[in-house]
């Protein structure tokens, strides 16, 4: 058998060097679970207020989402705010672009001292006997569905001008953390605003909340465990979308393509099964945020790794340490590092054979 000429030889070993270094690679991630995340009850009564409207109050209610009864049975004493409630009748506005009334305004003292102090129920919910008195120590607040109408493109930077548009979004948010910041023996805890059956603006509204999740508190360099993010939108988007603690970590998974209401109740309003899911989900959430903050730890998640398209999306919280793009530290080996010297022995190979 002729011998390969050494220069055709070596030009091939190239050529495969450069196709399979092209081959997309796995990278496996480090473990997704903070150090000592508790979802387990409270062992003792803390205070809790909720800010909300209808999908609050349906939420809340027993027959319904039953997050009053669930809140009850992990040890928060609640408290709501309703249309009507406070100072200028401020629980009238809770879209989003009205949080900066509320955290980022001449009014904000007057606002929060109401709603630090409220200790009454504005919705139908069991909650516990004894109110264990002081102030409230964690503040949940919600928009309503209106505020998955977001205009705007998904990518847009925080903007002053606007109202309901995915710039003016971020701005908001951006805007009160600034206060976050004062209180860090307060815990403030946001719950994205439930999606529209109409799919119009649901690309913006998935890639706002993606945000909010996984990059607000990261871009602001936010490193407090004060703050905290309940994806109420992505839970209520289908059966398989998930914002939970599963199998010892913190999962935020969704199905591409699905960004509008999967539980409708014959308007926009989650039905009493999304709602319950919501409940489901969020009490262990809410007991590890609260441990965290009450043990010290950062809240500060990384970048969200996404999964191709065509599947299942998964967003999982921090770890130690992220593994690096091209596979190494706690990820795969490098493709490239392994399959090189292979193909160079086979070149050599080659050459030997007649």
């Amino acid at each position: 058998m002729k011998r390969i000429p050494f220069s055709l030889a070596l030009a091939i070993s190239i050529v495969l060097v450069f196709v399979l270094l092209a081959l997309p690679v796995p990278v496996a991630s480090a473990p997704a679970v903070q150090q000592g995340d508790n979802p387990d009850p409270l062992d003792h009564v803390v205070k809790l207020i909720f800010i909300h409207h209808s999908t609050g109050e349906n939420w809340l209610w027993d027959d319904y989402g039953s997050l009053g009864q669930a809140l009850a049975n992990n040890n928060y004493f609640v408290s709501d705010t309703n249309y009507g409630w406070g100072p200028n009748s401020i629980g009238d506005r809770t879209d989003i672009p009205d949080w900066l009334e509320w955290f980022a305004s001449a009014d904000t003292p007057t606002h929060l001292e109401a709603v630090y102090n409220e200790s009454g129920q504005n919705s139908s919910y069991t909650r516990l006997p004894d109110n264990p008195g002081g102030e409230n120590q964690i503040i949940i607040f919600k928009s309503c569905f209106p505020n998955s109408a977001l205009e705007g493109s998904p990518d847009d930077p925080p903007s002053a001008d606007g109202w309901l548009t995915v710039g003016h979004a971020k701005y908001v948010y951006n805007e009160i953390l600034q206060y976050f910041a004062t209180r860090p023996d307060k815990l403030f805890i946001v719950i994205t605003a439930p999606p529209l059956i109409d799919s119009t603006n649901a690309n913006n509204a998935r890639a706002f909340n993606q945000w909010l999740v996984n990059d607000w508190l990261a871009e602001n360099n936010y490193n407090l465990p004060n703050v905290a993010v309940f994806d109420f939108y992505n839970v209520l988007t289908g059966p398989d979308n998930h914002h939970r603690f599963v199998n010892g970590q913190v999962e935020h998974v969704f199905t591409t393509g699905m960004n509008t209401e999967y539980y409708p109740s014959g308007d926009d309003h989650p039905n009493a099964e999304g709602s319950r899911k919501a409940t489901e989900e969020f009490l262990p959430l809410l007991n590890i945020f609260y441990h965290r903050w009450e043990d010290g730890q950062s809240s500060q998640p990384p970048p969200a790794t996404q999964s191709p398209a065509s599947v299942t999306s998964p967003v999982t919280e921090p770890s130690s340490t992220t593994p690096e793009p091209d596979g190494h530290g706690n990820g795969l080996p490098c493709l490239g590092s392994i399959l090189f010297p292979l193909t160079v022995m086979g070149a050599a190979w080659a050459l030997r054979r007649k």
